[in-house]
């Protein structure tokens, strides 16, 4: 058996770092491509919460997220995200420098998405109640629709 003192000095705590979300686009995503032709989208991203406090009194704050798409996840996002759409982001935290017009040194702190889902339905898109019962089914996990023909389920 290992004694603690042995251990002392040489095992190193953990670490992690994710973020989970589910928010609002407060934007479209901007679509941008870095010289070397890599896609890089900008999100904006809105988290609300509610609460009453001891004297029965609601409060309620909206949180605003800065999230960066890279690669193939970020033309996605340009693609299908709009203004509004509900989504989950997972990723990780990071803060960077950077110089504003004035030379001044500015830091940031935003969230480099890992992954995206799309929750709810997209604008435009046929409520359940509009599609046509016998032609279309839905599943619903977490808040999450999926919809396809009747003849995908056997």
């Amino acid at each position: 058996m290992v004694e603690s003192s042995q251990l002392r000095g040489r095992v190193k705590m953990a670490s992690l770092n994710r973020v989970l979300l589910i928010g609002n686009l407060g934007a479209d995503p901007e679509l941008s491509y870095t010289p070397s032709g890599t896609a890089k989208a900008t999100i904006r991203l809105a988290t609300h919460e509610v609460w009453t406090n001891k004297e029965g009194e609601k409060g309620e704050r909206t949180e605003w997220h800065r999230i960066i798409a890279w690669g193939r996840l970020a033309e996605i996002c340009g693609e299908y995200l709009t203004k509004g759409r509900q989504i989950f982001i997972e990723g990780r935290l990071q803060t960077r420098s950077w110089e504003d017009r004035d030379g001044n040194k500015r830091w940031t702190t935003e969230i480099v998405a890992s992954g995206m889902q799309m929750l709810g339905s997209p604008r435009g898109t046929p409520s359940e109640t509009e599609l046509p019962r016998p032609m279309w089914t839905h599943l619903t996990c977490r808040n999450r629709m999926t919809i396809f023909p009747s003849s995908f389920i056997p």
